[in-house]
This record gives C-alpha cells, sequence and structure tokens, in this order.
C-alpha cells in the first residue's frame, strides 16, 4: 500500500490538536456520572499509594540507605511521577490501544488515506480527561512537599530559580521518552497482527522508572539501572527532574540532566523510524 500522505492543502496540526481535545471533553461531558467515577477511582489509586509511602516513613527516614530521598524529597518524585503518568495516560494510552484495533478491522486503511501524518493522527485522536485529575493531585502534593523542605529547621533547601524553569522542561522529556517507548510498542501491531500485551509490557518497563535510581544497587541493581538508563532510558524519565526540584544540582551533577535531553531526541528518532518501518509492512485489510 502507498502510504504517503498528500499535503495540499496543509493541515494545521495544532487546529486539529485542539479540535481532538474539544471532542474528547464534549464526550466525556455526555456521560458526566461515568466521568466522575473514573476521576475518583484514579484519585482514590492514588491516596492509596500514598498512604503506603506514609505508612513506609512511619519506620524509616529514606527510600534507600544514604540514598538522599527523605519524606517530603521523596513525595517531590511522587508527584513529579504523577504529572508525567497523567499526561502519558492522558494523551497517548488510549489511542495506542486502539492502533491495534484500527489494524485488525481495517481502520487504519482510511487512517493512511487521510492528509495528514499518521502517527499524529493515530496518537492523538483520543484524550481521556478523567486521568488529569491525578495531575491536579500532583500540584497540591509537589506545593506541599516543597514548602516542608524549605522550611524545615535542619538543612532547608535553598531553589534556585533555574531549578523552576527547567523542571517542566525535564518533564516535558519524561513525557516525550515515555511517547516514543509507548508508539514503537504500539507499531509492532503491523508485524504481529493484534499486540495484546501492550498494557502489560508498558507497565513491565516503566516500573522502573517509579523509584529512585539509588535503590538500585549492588551488581545487578548497578547493571539494571544502566540498561533503563542508557539503552532504555525511562529511569531518567522522573528521576532527572526530581532531583532538579528535590536536590541541588550541583550535588547530582549535569551529566544526567544533559543525557536526558540527548535520550528524549534519540526517542523520538528511534520511534519514528520504527514507526515508519512498520506502516511500509502494512498491508491494506481489503487486499
Amino acid at each position: 500500500m502507498d502510504t504517503s500522505k498528500s499535503t495540499s492543502p496543509h493541515p494545521s496540526y495544532a487546529r486539529v490538536f485542539l479540535t481532538f481535545i474539544r471532542n474528547s471533553l464534549v464526550r466525556d461531558m455526555s456521560f458526566r456520572g461515568n466521568f466522575l467515577i473514573e476521576s475518583i477511582a484514579s484519585t482514590s489509586w492514588v491516596f492509596m499509594n500514598v498512604g503506603f509511602y506514609l505508612l513506609i516513613f512511619q519506620f524509616t527516614n529514606q527510600i534507600g540507605p544514604d540514598s538522599g530521598w527523605g519524606k517530603y524529597e521523596f513525595f517531590v518524585f511522587l508527584a513529579t511521577t504523577m504529572f508525567v503518568n497523567s499526561v502519558v495516560q492522558a494523551l497517548f494510552m488510549p489511542n495506542a490501544q486502539e492502533f491495534s484495533e484500527l489494524i485488525r478491522t481495517g481502520g487504519l486503511d482510511f487512517v493512511l488515506l487521510k492528509p495528514i501524518d499518521t502517527q499524529f493522527l493515530v496518537s492523538f485522536q483520543r484524550v481521556e480527561w478523567s486521568t488529569l485529575s491525578n495531575f491536579l493531585v500532583g500540584i497540591v502534593m509537589l506545593a506541599y512537599s516543597m514548602y516542608q523542605l524549605m522550611t524545615r529547621d535542619v538543612n532547608p533547601l535553598h531553589l534556585s530559580p533555574i531549578a523552576v524553569v527547567i523542571y517542566p522542561l525535564f518533564i516535558l522529556c519524561g513525557i516525550i521518552v515515555l511517547y516514543s517507548l509507548m508508539i514503537t510498542l504500539a507499531a509492532t501491531s503491523i508485524w504481529l497482527g493484534r499486540n495484546q500485551t501492550l498494557y502489560n509490557f508498558w507497565f513491565y518497563i516503566t516500573n522502573f522508572s517509579r523509584y529512585p535510581m539509588e535503590i538500585y544497587s549492588g551488581p545487578a541493581g548497578v547493571a539494571l539501572s544502566s540498561f533503563f538508563t542508557f539503552i532504555i532510558p525511562v529511569l531518567v524519565v522522573v528521576n532527572v527532574p526530581a532531583r532538579v526540584m528535590a536536590k541541588p544540582l550541583a550535588a547530582s551533577g549535569w551529566f544526567l540532566p544533559l543525557f536526558t535531553i540527548v535520550a528524549t531526541i534519540g526517542s523520538v528518532l528511534a520511534s519514528r523510524w520504527v514507526f515508519r518501518q512498520a506502516l511500509l509492512s502494512y498491508r491494506s485489510a481489503s487486499s
């Protein structure tokens, strides 16, 4: 099948994306009860996690010996996790799940005929607004944790203006890295026919991004952290922005932040190449 696109007239991607956002919001608001239940369920899961970590910190001062991730430092880490995961789950996860169905039902044929980039179209068609409730919880948690760190009596945190500026940048980098991994996994549906294990495999890999890098000790831990930092860079997704806010950059160095930028660019290019190669292998459902 010819997967080339007609670019005349040239589509406005920002306008199309805003249309997707508006349509998704209208759809969710048409079933307000369902939207409310999903939002409550999502935030309830977050509060259960927070309660679990509050219980842990009753028996220890840090996550990992001499890791530097005390109670409120770790809650900054947890809030950063909420920012990244809520955006990824709202924008990309539902669309990645639908991609295998488009292949199975032949719907990808119609997507390929539209005068817009295929990857853009299959990545942003749907937005799950209910999962963004976790983003709001993350804002409250980050504000409270930073206040506690900056006003504590012993070794108060001195937050530099540059940290406030680059924190959203590295959150964006983390979102892009996870999106690149997700669209790569979704593209395998073209070769595998119907990839129903996307959710499971996704959480197996990203589970490593939910904990500080310092807890990986010993030969096995170092090997794991190296693999999931430099080969599949999921460990930098949350660790780097959380360190920017919770720890002075002078203490952790600039290597990981700079590597995160390189890894983000590399992830985008690699996922784009895989997606295009997968489309070249696609055969129309009508052929």
